[in-house]
């Protein structure tokens, strides 16, 4: 069986809006100025944990583990607290997700954001109902692009093969650590331009994911 698994910053949603928020509250407290969103935009991508690293040594705060911690601990409590203020839905995602639900493929999430955060971030979307199996970063020990998350995320689906949705050079490298095609969606947070990436697929405009799946299903719409 096949399914599609979707990561969730930059490919669904374009979330950087309230994480840039956070982020330049939290340094605020500590006594920092504000950082610019194309400088948090560059940072997004491998969780939590490491956007809150770069952050702090960026600025030069403290680094040890109890001050990263404490500053991850904050960074989390006021995200999750209002993670939908900014943020945005990317155009269709909705309507292609359930064209793909009504066709019965089997849909999954496989994101470096933590679940907690994650999940506060569908329900306010609602796009919770679409998916048989959502993987957050702190589930297991690593995170993409080891492709461990994206091998759970197929177990709980029950499927042997899937294809990819991704935006970032960390999907890309993710997909291909597990040995699955991936389709790249171009308006997220990329970096490096798309042909050095070298993608299976690639689109902007959620609408011609629909036709880069077909050959993968019998009832894509």
């Amino acid at each position: 069986m096949t399914a599609i698994i979707f990561d969730l910053d930059g490919t669904l949603i374009d979330s950087v809006g309230d994480i840039h928020a956070a982020l330049n509250q939290m340094l605020v407290q500590a006594g920092h100025d504000p950082l610019a969103i194309e400088i948090v935009t560059s940072f997004v991508g491998k969780g939590s944990s490491n956007l809150v690293k770069r952050v702090i040594d960026h600025v030069g705060l403290p680094d040890d583990a109890a001050s990263h911690a404490h500053y991850l601990s904050e960074f989390l409590a006021i995200y999750t607290s209002a993670p939908a203020k900014f943020t945005t839905i990317f155009d269709h995602v909705h309507e292609v997700l359930t064209d793909f639900q009504s066709s019965g493929i089997a849909l999954g999430l496989c994101t470096n954001k933590p679940e907690a955060a994650t999940n506060v971030v569908l329900d306010a979307f609602g796009l919770t109902k679409f998916f048989g199996s959502i993987v957050g970063g702190d589930r297991l020990p690593s995170r993409k692009p080891d492709p461990a998350m994206l091998h759970l995320v197929m177990k709980e689906l029950a499927v042997e093969r899937c294809l990819f949705v991704g935006d970032s050079e960390v999907d890309v490298a993710t997909a291909k650590a597990a040995g699955v095609p991936i389709a790249l969606f171009t308006r997220g947070y990329r970096q490096t331009p798309v042909a050095e990436l070298a993608p299976d697929f690639n689109f902007d405009d959620f609408k011609n994911l629909l036709a880069i799946a077909a050959p993968f299903f019998v009832s894509v719409p």
